[in-house]
């Protein structure tokens, strides 16, 4: 067999692993695994800390740390558990605890409270001058869809972004975020609303295309994680 057709051959049998075997590998202190595990889900991650962090720099280093995290509790990792939904939630925890440490204010993924629609109305005209209804540009389109979901109230900011852009179903978003499913409903229903009114029929046809993760962005994340486990070996499934 010649080296082209060795590396399909090898190529087609990484894609039939499940995430659990995946997960086992890494466990064993594969890095190769643990490196396709993180450019399986680095889209993902990347989009749900930047809807709460809000910051492209900060999204990068808080995906990092995140993925460290993740690799030291490899251990911990049980296989009826869904991969996606548990680097979710860690990445989740990263972001949150980021934005305590700088003092920024927070309200619960799990908890609305009392706010009301007008309010929410509220945050979105608070700079009315960045208004996508104000922007014409047929070519702008993405920039206004990312602006647009970045003045989304907190609480709905995430679902939006996990349900919406990265497509996931309601159970894995409620399971990820642990809130209700008919929370997840509810919030991602007004999210939409909300961007609808300025965005119309174009928030449809460029929603693939909001907070785009380029190669040059992944392959980064991928080598300074990958510099900073070698020669770290993650604990054993228990």
């Amino acid at each position: 067999m010649d080296t082209s057709n060795a590396s399909a051959s090898r190529q087609s049998a990484w894609q039939s692993l499940s995430d659990a075997e995946w997960v086992a590998r890494a466990q064993r202190g594969d890095a190769d695994a643990f490196e396709r595990i993180m450019r399986q889900h680095n889209r993902l991650l990347f989009r749900t800390a930047r809807s709460i962090l809000k910051d492209d720099a900060e999204t990068e280093d808080a995906v990092q740390a995140a993925y460290l995290n993740a690799w030291r509790a490899l251990g911990s990792f049980r296989v009826e558990a869904k991969l996606s939904t548990w680097l979710v939630r860690i990445v989740v925890n990263e972001s949150l605890a980021r934005l305590r440490r700088r003092g920024a204010q927070i309200i619960p993924l799990d908890g609305l409270g009392d706010i009301e629609f007008a309010q929410m109305e509220a945050v979105m005209e608070h700079k009315p001058d960045e208004r996508p209804d104000r922007m014409a540009m047929r070519a702008q389109v993405r920039q206004l869809i990312e602006a647009g979901i970045d003045q989304l109230p907190d609480v709905f900011r995430t679902v939006f972004m996990l349900r919406a852009v990265e497509e996931l179903s309601v159970e894995e978003v409620a399971v990820a975020l642990n809130i209700p499913e008919a929370t997840v409903r509810s919030r991602f229903f007004r999210a939409r609303g909300l961007l609808r009114e300025g965005l119309a029929r174009d928030i449809d046809v460029s929603m693939a295309d909001a907070f785009a993760f380029a190669g040059v962005r992944c392959d980064r994340i991928v080598a300074r994680v990958l510099a900073d486990i070698s020669g770290q070996i993650p604990p054993l499934s228990q």
